[in-house]
């Protein structure tokens, strides 16, 4: 059988500039990627911008046109992988074909759909391989000062402004009580919201770390009370990607 390569993306996805792609992605994932044709994708429109990028850099196996891309269906990418049954997506590695799995940025199954064809793949006996590349919680985590021996992803939290308070006190007491780093992300147009309501809700002690952009030029971080984050005036846009994590 064909192994199941999860490939990984550049983090610039939606972004007004793009890096070059060798920057941000080693030699031999290029060359796997370029390697393959068949591939279970978030969107093929996206997925076929990532190819061209590669095809840049390392010649294709196949055209643009020729390569053979399948979407997840939306509904997994609302209501995550649990319940989707993705083994028909492996039909070619069945047949002893080579796959990979494409999120639009970042590595595939984390914070992003693709669990459910991984999970696939094991029950199917296929071998699973993951690539290396840029992986945005983890890049935020090693950057915020925070506990990075017990974290948690919670992924997005609410955005009606009330909810969104209760959530983030939640999650606060949860990390004074057990010491547990908890990341989560927002949409890129949401983030100056978010950022107005972790100010005002978080305790005086409790630290806040937000990382906007990475990998790219401009990338930032910052990590300090919410005191420090109002002296300092730091502040997040509304058009780049940014995660959050809060914490003792």
């Amino acid at each position: 059988m064909g192994t199941l390569y999860l490939v990984p993306t550049p983090l610039d996805f939606g972004c007004d500039s793009q890096g070059p792609l060798d920057e941000v992605l080693p030699q031999a994932t290029i060359v796997r990627a370029a390697a393959l044709q068949h591939w279970v994708c978030e969107n093929a429109k996206s997925a076929r911008a990532f190819l061209k990028r590669i095809g840049e850099v390392s010649p294709l196996c196949a055209s643009i046109q020729e390569q053979q891309l399948q979407e997840l269906p939306r509904e997994v990418h609302k209501k995550g992988d649990t319940g989707f049954d993705a083994r028909s997506l492996l039909a070619p590695a069945l047949q002893g074909l080579d796959m990979g799995l494409l999120s639009e940025a970042g590595m595939p199954a984390i914070a992003d759909p693709g669990a459910s064809v991984v999970r696939a793949a094991h029950t199917l006996g296929i071998e699973v391989q993951p690539l290396i590349g840029p992986v945005s919680l983890m890049l935020a985590l090693a950057a915020s000062g925070l506990n990075g021996q017990n974290f948690a992803f919670v992924g997005y939290v609410p955005s009606e402004p009330a909810l969104r308070a209760q959530r983030i006190k939640a999650l606060e007491a949860l990390a004074l009580k057990t010491g547990q780093t908890q990341i989560f992300i927002e949409t890129p147009y949401r983030n100056e919201a978010l950022l107005r309501t972790l100010l005002e809700v978080l305790q005086a002690g409790t630290r806040l770390a937000a990382s906007m952009g990475l990998t790219l030029e401009k990338c930032r971080h910052y990590s300090g009370t919410p005191a420090d984050w109002k002296r300092e005036r730091w502040a997040l846009n509304n058009q780049t990607p940014a995660v959050f994590a809060i914490g003792p």
